[in-house]
């Protein structure tokens, strides 16, 4: 082998992107121009004002200082006076948080919270963090990486989620609402450029057709040259960003009481392959450590995108002024197609070019009450979900004569489906005007299927991903299925001293199904 058997991984903290924001709106028949360069400061003279910060992270409008959750919100404003561009950049605002970009591409997603999360984002593994647009789970983490446009607000909830949400998650939740459109014909354009060649243009319609049907969408270009280069791949960039991205949707409003809304979404992530940066000098070629933590000398080349699609369908009606019954249906899907380079080297040793497809269906229906003293939910979810993953590992300098006289591809195969439905229920009583309990509960059940195939080949990649090795061996060639199921409680107390302090403590269970790992061999297990 050319190098040790290193994993060589992204720098951890990319270079400060300076940059500077304008934005213009054109809504009728008022003309306004904004220009935003740098946050506002309150000077000491002036009364502080504390600003209500309404929130839905008990799936009703209320206060943040009323909830009883570890919640960070952030409305439109804040996020645009910190220059927030994605939401990788919440981790810097948030406790106990950590969003990171997974390896090669710029839109999967890797979130942490209070230490759970899932690091692998190949196909057998669910999040431990939920990502949530518009009330909608993402099943998988390819595209999670949001860019932050047209948003209302972003929410962030830590501990264990799934008597109110859809889908259970163990370690938090992350919500990305979208904002509403306009009752105004108008157009907004935002332009953002900065250094390392930074421009990004939003463009937005809103367009009410008549009195209670609108229109409206959004087109979006993100771009920036990288931080570094690729020093083997003439004219590749290490940490650039290609994205295009797109949102639309239509409103109907018949009455006060009905809200229809149906969205759609595409991203089309074309970056150039983010390849890591080599800590140690090669065992063998003697390759130095680079000056340059943003460059690197990966050699494997191939094409990488990443696109995602999703449609989604929702209700709301106010039966009576204290009963909301609402209806969430969805469909989303993404293909992936990436080159990771592991030891970050020309010779073709631990190059990983993979594909990855996800689908995913779901209805979500809820039961939403507010009296005077008592205010909670009743749901019910179901989702249908697949995901897919093959991948070679190549170890192209790993001869064995006789028998791997031109290197060893490890080839992974990964089809599962997953099929889960739950009920849940979180209410709350307000025993006194400052003393409120909460009480609720969740049962989900997962039905997991999996087809797992791993092979061995002679050569420099098989044939499954387009190379020309010859196979040499099946060490699995595995089928099953196994469902999983689990009640988990919550109960919360709150008490209000004085309108503007609440003290609250809370007890809360999460649950997360197992499944079948996509590199499981089954010679090691054969009894399984």
């Amino acid at each position: 082998m050319s190098s040790r058997a290193i994993r060589a991984k992204p720098h951890g903290r990319p270079p400060t992107v300076s940059s500077a924001l304008v934005g213009f709106s054109f809504i009728a028949p008022v003309t306004q121009i904004m220009l935003t360069v740098a946050p506002q400061t309150v000077h000491a003279a002036e009364a502080p004002v504390i600003e209500e910060i309404v929130v839905t992270a008990r799936r009703r409008e209320e206060n943040l200082l009323d909830v009883p959750a570890s919640v960070s919100a952030f409305s439109t404003a804040q996020l645009e006076q910190r220059g927030t561009q994605d939401i990788i950049e919440l981790s810097q605002l948030v406790p106990n948080v950590t969003l990171e970009v997974s390896r090669s591409s710029n839109t999967t997603l890797t979130p942490f919270i209070r230490g759970i999360g899932q690091q692998d984002p190949i196909a057998g593994f669910e999040q431990g963090v939920g990502i949530y647009i518009d009330d909608i789970y993402l099943n998988r983490p390819q595209g999670a990486v949001l860019q932050v446009y047209e948003v209302d607000r972003v929410e962030v909830l830590r501990g264990p989620q799934g008597t109110l949400y859809g889908r259970n998650t163990i370690g938090g939740a992350i919500k990305y609402v979208t904002r509403r459109i306009g009752d105004q014909p108008g157009t907004r354009v935002t332009l953002r450029g900065g250094t390392y060649g930074q421009a990004d243009v939003v463009t937005s319609v809103d367009l009410p057709l008549t009195s209670t049907l609108r229109v409206g969408g959004t087109v979006a270009s993100f771009q920036r040259d990288g931080f570094g280069d690729n020093l083997t791949l003439g004219g590749r960039q290490n940490y650039n960003k290609d994205i295009l991205a797109a949102r639309a949707a239509v409103e109907w409003e018949p009455t006060p009481t009905l809200f229809v809304r149906l969205t759609g979404d595409y991203s089309d992530d074309e970056s150039d392959p983010r390849q890591g940066h080599r800590q140690t000098v090669g065992n063998d070629s003697g390759a130095p450590i680079l000056d340059d933590v943003f460059d690197t000398r990966a050699g494997l080349d191939g094409p990488t995108e990443l696109e995602t699609h999703g449609v989604a369908l929702s209700a709301e009606w106010s039966a009576t002024d204290r009963i909301v019954l609402k209806w969430i249906s969805s469909f989303r899907d993404d293909d992936t197609i990436s080159q990771n380079d592991f030891d970050s080297l020309p010779a073709p040793d631990l190059d990983v070019p993979s594909v990855i497809q996800n689908e995913q269906f779901s209805q979500e229906l809820q039961f939403q009450y507010a009296g005077d003293r008592l205010r909670g939910v009743v749901g019910a979810f179901f989702m249908n979900a697949t995901a897919f993953n093959k991948f070679d590992l190549i170890l192209g300098t790993t001869v064995i004569p006789g028998a791997f006289p031109d290197g060893i591809t490890s080839f992974s195969s990964g089809d599962f489906g997953t099929k889960t439905w739950s009920i849940f229920s979180d209410f709350s009583y307000s025993l006194v005007e400052s003393l409120e309990v909460s009480l609720g509960g969740r049962f989900t059940d997962d039905q997991r299927d999996g087809r797992i195939l791993l092979q061995t080949y002679s050569g420099q990649g098989s044939p499954n991903m387009g190379g020309t090795g010859t196979l040499a061996a099946t060490s699995t060639d595995f089928d099953g299925e196994e469902s999983f199921s689990e009640f988990t409680p919550r109960v919360s107390l709150t008490w209000k001293p004085t309108p503007l302090h609440s003290l609250y403590a809370s007890y809360s269970a999460g649950f997360k199904g197992g499944s079948f790992d996509p590199r499981g061999d089954a010679s090691q297990t054969p009894d399984y």
